[in-house]
């Protein structure tokens, strides 16, 4: 699934300094992506159609109808409260939904923004270390992030996925079986590792922070709302960790 978001845009618009912003038939646009087109005047070409009114074609956005009259065309998620501009210390929580900047999922999806940014980075290092082969694999680490990220937004289950080309048992079985995989046992991290290891170390242990945070914020009333997301996220961290084991093993070795 494509996936547009705001900064996406942002730099789409600084490198290119077009008004119409073309996706794909089937790209979910992020809340923020739609703000953004909306505020800069800009227009979302989907399929055949240009919109620049706010009817931003079918499956994009469902707006909460607002049964009262006048301006006001967002929703406060928790109150019920009506605004005819979005309030600074508010943010969509998906379509016209607003809640407080603060809340454990808007801060859950700033630790997904924020992991994005760590994948880049660890990459970078990877393909200046002469591990291009770690770099592409974090490729496959990013789009899943990603993905994560339009199943929240759009309040849809995750789907069956492979990292690495391992399902989510298989992913589980070698993190927990290094020895078997790669002939050494888990390995504590130590600077002389390298920086390839260190980077996709400090990968591992974010994406666990991250984990955490999906927890804060879909346990609601003692319940866990989207274990799909957690379960994800874990398995992500096992992902990173096989790779760290994989690039350790082979520094050994050399």
């Amino acid at each position: 699934m494509d996936i547009l978001t705001e900064a996406d845009l942002r730099s789409r618009f600084a490198a290119e300094s077009k008004r119409d912003i073309v996706v794909k038939k089937g790209t979910f646009v992020t809340p923020l992506a739609m703000e953004y087109i909306k505020t800069n005047g800009l227009k979302l070409v989907v399929d055949d159609g240009i919109s620049s009114s706010g009817t931003f074609g079918k499956g994009l956005m469902s707006y909460t109808p607002i049964k009262q009259t006048g301006n006001d065309r967002f929703v406060d998620y928790k109150s019920g409260k009506t605004y005819s501009h979005k309030p600074e210390h508010m943010t969509h929580l998906r379509d016209n939904l607003l809640v407080e900047k603060n809340h454990p999922r808007i801060l859950f999806r700033g630790k997904l923004d924020s992991l994005e940014a760590l994948i880049i980075k660890t990459q970078i290092t990877a393909a200046e270390n002469g591990r291009g082969d770690v770099a592409e694999q974090l490729d496959d680490v990013m789009e899943f992030v990603k993905l994560l990220l339009g199943c929240e937004v759009k309040d849809e289950p995750v789907p069956e996925f492979k990292l690495l080309g391992m399902d989510s048992q298989r992913l589980r079985y070698v993190s927990h079986h290094i020895y078997e995989e790669f002939g050494i046992q888990h390995s504590v991290p130590h600077y002389s590792m390298g920086r390839v290891c260190a980077e996709l170390n400090y990968l591992r242990t974010f994406i666990r922070e991250t984990e955490l945070s999906a927890v804060e914020a879909f346990t609601v009333d003692g319940e866990m709302k989207r274990s799909d997301i957690v379960e994800a996220l874990n398995r992500l961290s096992s992902c990173v960790y096989i790779i760290f084991c994989k690039v350790a093993s082979e520094n050994k070795k050399g």
